[in-house]
């Protein structure tokens, strides 16, 4: 099979994720050839049309149009900066990851633990936003009114206060004044890391999130989430904000072991395994 990688269009950490994947490629004797439209799979660095990435729309579209599979490579949400997304035709719920079902014994070997299902009664609601110019974000409208939405509907069924959390890289609008009990948090930098900014939700009653990190995140550390159709944390969280009050805390051991193999170490990739567990897709 021939693979395609776009290098040129990677984010400034990527160079060492492509570095492992093309070996992955090699170690299952597949050709490799970079920045070219004429192969069987496109290899791409995030689905965010923005900074680097924008080019990276122009390969999506071609490949999506000729239906052809374009497996996503991302910074991970397990161990930031340590694991890393390896998705066909997406990065969350949307994409492919290989085979389900599986044992716990990659989530004990990357440490995940899930935390008993807490009701912090007296928690806030925690909004947390993101970037509009990704795929992921697709479809929906622009973040300013979609925060009004959501904050709209939150106040039919509680009086909770509400903290507005917007995207690292994305400003929003100062629409919290116009609510009484809505509040502001700014993302901060983690000192010494490339990307990585604080999220704990542990104090929270829920967490709302499209398809991004904090859904899976929040389910984890047993706080209730509110996700949409593509998060991968939509099995074990809840999708309709009636039950804002009310949220189902299911069983989460089979997709915890299952959501261990959707992110990889450099060391995996450049094996070839999580590649192959993607072929029969491709």
């Amino acid at each position: 099979m021939k693979f395609g990688l776009w290098t040129e269009y990677g984010a400034m950490n990527s160079k060492p994720i492509f570095e492992a994947f093309a070996e992955g490629c090699r170690q299952e004797g597949h050709e490799l050839v970079y920045n070219n439209l004429d192969t069987d799979v496109a290899v791409i660095w995030s689905l965010l049309w923005n900074g680097r990435m924008a080019q990276n729309k122009r390969v999506w579209d071609h490949f999506q149009y000729n239906d052809k599979p374009v497996i996503v490579l991302e910074v991970g949400g397990i161990k930031r900066g340590t694991t890393w997304k390896m998705g066909v035709n997406g990065i969350n719920a949307g994409g492919y990851f290989g085979p389900k079902g599986h044992d716990n014994t990659r989530a004990k070997e990357l440490g995940l633990k899930l935390k008993p299902w807490v009701h912090n009664n007296d928690g806030p609601i925690v909004i947390c936003c993101q970037h509009p110019k990704s795929h992921q974000w697709r479809d929906q409208p622009a973040l300013a009114p979609w925060v009004t939405d959501i904050i709209e509907n939150i106040r039919y069924y509680s009086g909770r206060d509400i903290i507005i959390r917007p995207h690292p890289r994305y400003p929003l609008d100062s629409i919290e004044y116009e609510w009484k009990n809505v509040y502001r948090q700014l993302p901060q930098h983690v000192q010494g890391s490339y990307d990585d900014f604080d999220f704990d939700p542990t104090n929270a009653w829920a967490v709302i999130s499209w398809n991004s990190n904090p859904g899976p995140q929040s389910v984890i550390q047993g706080i209730p989430a509110f996700v949409g159709p593509e998060s991968l944390a939509k099995p074990v969280a809840n999708t309709n904000l009636q039950h804002i009050e009310t949220p189902i805390t299911p069983d989460r051991e089979q997709w915890l072991n299952d959501y261990a193999h959707t992110e990889w170490t450099v060391e995996e990739i450049a094996t070839g395994f999580p590649l192959k567990r993607l072929t029969s897709k491709i």
